[in-house]
């Protein structure tokens, strides 16, 4: 499927560094990819991706999982992103997802909806954030996928999941204010859409 045509090179980058990606990430990828894949009967495949503030990692995950279901045409993937609290998607993030080639348009207010573009033939998805078990998101049959120790840590318990799977990331909110924000931010983009893809590669084999 089509992408941005500010976006495809960075996609086309992502895939050809699968390589770079540890074997022990790999494995969880493929639990995720299998998930995905062993649902493929089903009228939708919900994953929700969880982080503690729902602002950073959460949202990088859910962006690159709809952008990586659609480039594989992997149908009734439906993608969502909650914290164990509700702050605001990071202004940082959202700058450096444009970096890669996103079109994302800001709302008002101290938790803005962003409207995020991959695509030109496919709605754009609706970003905010909200704790993992707001009324948008999912309440039963999903795969809760833990993006942060601490939310995995504080979130004992999901209900209503199917898969419960934590793959962590690094915050780049510890380079905040330093001269190596950019790069670190630029770092997690790369480093969850390159993971994320590689997921997706998988279910189709």
């Amino acid at each position: 499927m089509e992408l941005r045509s500010d976006l495809s090179p960075f996609v086309a980058a992502l895939i050809s560094e699968a390589e770079l990606i540890p074997a022990a990430r790999k494995e969880l990828l493929l639990r995720f990819a299998s998930y995905v894949a062993s649902r493929s009967h089903e009228e939708r495949i919900a994953l929700n991706f969880i982080c503690t503030h729902n602002s950073r990692r959460s949202h990088l995950a859910q962006i690159w999982a709809a952008t990586a279901a659609y480039y594989y045409a992997i149908p009734n993937i439906q993608t969502f992103s909650g914290g164990t609290e509700a702050t605001a998607f990071n202004p940082r993030a959202v700058a450096a997802m444009e970096r890669a080639g996103f079109k994302i348009e800001a709302g008002e207010g101290d938790n803005p909806i962003y409207s995020v573009s991959f695509a030109a033939e496919t709605d754009p998805l609706q970003c905010f954030s909200k704790v993992y078990d707001h009324d948008t998101n999912p309440k039963s049959k999903f795969a809760a996928i833990m993006t942060c120790s601490d939310a995995d840590e504080n979130c004992p318990f999901i209900p209503g999941v199917d898969l419960r799977l934590a793959l962590t990331y690094e915050d780049p909110k510890l380079a905040d204010d330093t001269p190596e924000e950019t790069a670190r931010y630029d770092e997690r983009v790369r480093q969850i859409g390159r993971e994320i893809f590689y997921a997706f590669s998988l279910v189709n084999e």
